[in-house]
C-alpha cells in the first residue's frame, strides 16, 4: 500500500528579486501630509491589466499567490481586490477606480517652507591680529558660514562667522554672484552679527523670515544652512530636547539657548531654525563634540536674537547685555537660612562678593539676600518660574533688560526687607573675553614687550587648553580677580627681545607688573605714559614674584630704536595709546 500512496514534488520556488523597494529623493518634503503621498513601487513587479485575466491553475496543492502592487498608504490609492471568476476557483487582480493618485506639484513644495530662499551663504575673509607679536597681524583665511534675511534688508548670522573680517560676501540660494556686504554690528555676547548689502539687485526676490515664539520641548525644528560636505543648501532635522541657560563659547557669557538632536555641522554656523509652521525660531551656533555623546547641537532662541535687533535699532550700536554685578550662594540649606534670620516663607539667595565698578555696588552689599528681581521671587537655588512646569536660572530675567535700565530689587539685610532700584550696565572684566576686533595694544622700552593680558591673548600663548597650561596667577586672576575701576588691565611682560641692554632678563616671560618706579599702575596707557615722561636715572619696574628689572633711563631709551629696527617694528607703541 505504501507502494501506491502518490509522492508530491518539491514546490516550484518564484524567483525573488534582491532588491525590492526604489526610492527618489529628487524632493525633500517638509509638510507630513506631503510625505505620506509618496509611492514606494516594488522594482519587480509591475502593475496587471484589469482586461488579462490568467488562466486558472487546476490540480493539486495550493493556487499560486498572485504578486500584489504595495502602494504606501494614500487618501488617493487605489484598492486591489481577489475576485473569483465563472466559480472555478481561480484568482485575479480587479482594480477598483478611484481619484487618480496625485504627486505634489513644485508649486505645493514652495509653500511649504516659504522662508527657505531668505537663507543665504556667507563668505568672509579673516586677518586675525596676532596677539604675541602685537605689531603685525596673522595670515589671513576663508571660511563659509550661513545667514539669513530678515526685515529691513539686514541679514543675521554669527559673531565668530565674521570675526575680525576683512571682506564679506554673500551668496543667494540658485545664484551664482556674490555680493559685498557690510557688517553693521557685532554681538559678541550673544554670538550674533547683522550685514547689510548696498546692491540692490541683491534684494530682489528675496523674502525675509519671520520670527516665531519660543518653542516647547519635543516641538519639531528644521536647521537650514549650508554645512561641509556640499555647496548646496542643507536641511536637517530634530526636536528640542532641553532649554535652560547656557554657557556660549564664542561669547564666554550665559543666556538661555536652546538644545536640539539636529545635527549642527561646521557651515550651519549663523543659518536659522524653523518650527513646523515655517517661522523662525533660532540661530544654529554651536555644538557638542564628545565621543559620549552625538547628535547635540545648539539653538540661539528668539528672545536672544529679539534683543540683539532692538538694542540695536535702540541705540544704533549694539551696546550688549547687562548683568548684575554680584556672586551670589545658594539657601538650601535650612542652618545657613535660619542663622541670617530668614523666615520659613522667605527665599532667596545670598550675595558673596559685589563687583566694583558695578552700579549696585553702591546699595547692595555682601551677605545681602536678594528676594526678588522686577517683582518676581527668586527661590533658594537662584531659578525663577520660566513657563508650566519649568523653572530657569534668575540671570534670565537681568538679560531680557537693555544696559542702562533700571530694575527693583527686594533684598532682605538684617532682618529688613529693603527695595532698591537700581541701574544695570555691562560687565567688566579685569581680563576681558574679547578684544571686539581692535588691534592689540603694546609698549616697547629696551626690549621689553608690555601688553595687556585678555582671553584671546591667553589663547594665542598658550593654545586652545590655556586654561590647564597658562600660569596659575594670571589663571586665578582671570577666575577670580574683579576690576576696582572701570579702565583697569592686568600688564604683563610679554616677552624680551634680547639686546646688549637687557641681558639677564631674557627669562621674564608673561610675569604681571605690579608697579613703575614705586607707583602702582592702572592699566598699559598709564604705564607708558610714566615711562616717556620718566626723568629719573633709573626704570624700575616691580613684577610679581618680586622681582625687580632696574634699566638705566637714557641708555634704554636710546638702545629702544635699535632693537625695533633689528625686529622689523614699525613702532615702539601701539596707535591706541599714542592719543
Amino acid at each position: 500500500m505504501g507502494d501506491n500512496k502518490r509522492k508530491r514534488g518539491p514546490k516550484p520556488k518564484t524567483p525573488v528579486a534582491e532588491d525590492t523597494n526604489i526610492t527618489t529623493m529628487d524632493i525633500q518634503y517638509t509638510n507630513p501630509t506631503i510625505a505620506n503621498d509618496a509611492v514606494s513601487v516594488p522594482a519587480n513587479e509591475t502593475a496587471t491589466d484589469p482586461s488579462s485575466s490568467q488562466p486558472s491553475r487546476r490540480g493539486r496543492g495550493r493556487p499560486r499567490k498572485t504578486e500584489k502592487l504595495n502602494i504606501a498608504a494614500s487618501p488617493e490609492r487605489r484598492s486591489l481586490r481577489h475576485v473569483d471568476q465563472n466559480g472555478d476557483g481561480g484568482h485575479a487582480l480587479a482594480v477598483v477606480s478611484e481619484p487618480p493618485l496625485m504627486f505634489p506639484s513644485w508649486e505645493n513644495v514652495a509653500r511649504v517652507v516659504p522662508a527657505m530662499e531668505a537663507v543665504v551663504k556667507v563668505f568672509c575673509v579673516h586677518t586675525e591680529p596676532n596677539l604675541s607679536l602685537p605689531w603685525q597681524r596673522k595670515r589671513q583665511y576663508s571660511s563659509s558660514s550661513s545667514g539669513f534675511v530678515i526685515g529691513g534688508r539686514r541679514v543675521l548670522t554669527n559673531a565668530h562667522s565674521v570675526e575680525h573680517h576683512t571682506q564679506v560676501k554673500l551668496k543667494k540660494r540658485g545664484s551664482e554672484t556674490k555680493y559685498l556686504a557690510t557688517v553693521l554690528a557685532i554681538g559678541t555676547e550673544c554670538d550674533i552679527a547683522m550685514l547689510t548689502v548696498s546692491d540692490d539687485e541683491f534684494w530682489e526676490g528675496v523674502s525675509h523670515v519671520e520670527f516665531g515664539e519660543l518653542p516647547a520641548l519635543q516641538d519639531a525644528v528644521t536647521v537650514v544652512g549650508y554645512p561641509i560636505g556640499g555647496d548646496t543648501i542643507s536641511v536637517t532635522s530634530g526636536v528640542v530636547s532641553r532649554m535652560e541657560i547656557l554657557s556660549y563659547v564664542h561669547g564666554s557669557t550665559e543666556l538661555l539657548g536652546l538644545q536640539i538632536d539636529a545635527a549642527i555641522n561646521s557651515g550651519n554656523s549663523g543659518g536659522p531654525a524653523f518650527n513646523d509652521r515655517g517661522k523662525c525660531v533660532g540661530i544654529a551656533f554651536q555644538s557638542l563634540k564628545h565621543e559620549d555623546v552625538e547628535n547635540i547641537g545648539y539653538v540661539i532662541p528668539t528672545p536672544v536674537i529679539m534683543h540683539f535687533i532692538q538694542d540695536y535699532e535702540k541705540n544704533g550700536e549694539y551696546t550688549g547685555f547687562p548683568v548684575i554685578g554680584v556672586e551670589w550662594q545658594k539657601m538650601e540649606n535650612p542652618d545657613l537660612r535660619t542663622s541670617i534670620g530668614m523666615r520659613t516663607d522667605q527665599k532667596g539667595v545670598r550675595i558673596r562678593r559685589i563687583e566694583p565698578t558695578a552700579p549696585e555696588s553702591h546699595v547692595l552689599k555682601p551677605s545681602d539676600i536678594i528676594l526678588s528681581f522686577d517683582g518676581v521671587n527668586i527661590a533658594n537655588d537662584g531659578t525663577v518660574p520660566f513657563r508650566h512646569g519649568e523653572r530657569i536660572g534668575f540671570s534670565y530675567l537681568v538679560s531680557q533688560k537693555y544696559t542702562g535700565d533700571n530694575a527693583l530689587v527686594k533684598v532682605l539685610r538684617n532682618s529688613e526687607i529693603i527695595e532698591y532700584n537700581i541701574k544695570l550696565s555691562t560687565h567688566k572684566r579685569l581680563i576681558p573675553a574679547h578684544i571686539n576686533g581692535k588691534p592689540p595694544s603694546y609698549y616697547i622700552i629696551a626690549g621689553f614687550v608690555f601688553a595687556a593680558v585678555s582671553v584671546p591673548y591667553l589663547r594665542s600663548e598658550y593654545g586652545k587648553d590655556y586654561e590647564f597650561d597658562a600660569p596659575v596667577k594670571l589663571l586665578d586672576k582671570h577666575l577670580h580677580s574683579m576690576a576696582q575701576s572701570i579702565d583697569e588691565q592686568l600688564v604683563v611682560v610679554s616677552q624680551v627681545l634680547v639686546a646688549d641692554i637687557n641681558i639677564g632678563y631674557e627669562d621674564i616671560v608673561n610675569t604681571q607688573v605690579l608697579a613703575f618706579n614705586g607707583k602702582p599702575l592702572n592699566n598699559l596707557k598709564n604705564l607708558a605714559s610714566m615711562v616717556e615722561n620718566c626723568d629719573d636715572e633709573y626704570l624700575k619696574f616691580d613684577l610679581e614674584y618680586d622681582q625687580m628689572v632696574v634699566l638705566q633711563t637714557k641708555t634704554a631709551k636710546a638702545a629702544t630704536l635699535d632693537i625695533l629696527l633689528t625686529h622689523c617694528i614699525p613702532s615702539a607703541i601701539s596707535d591706541d595709546l599714542k592719543s
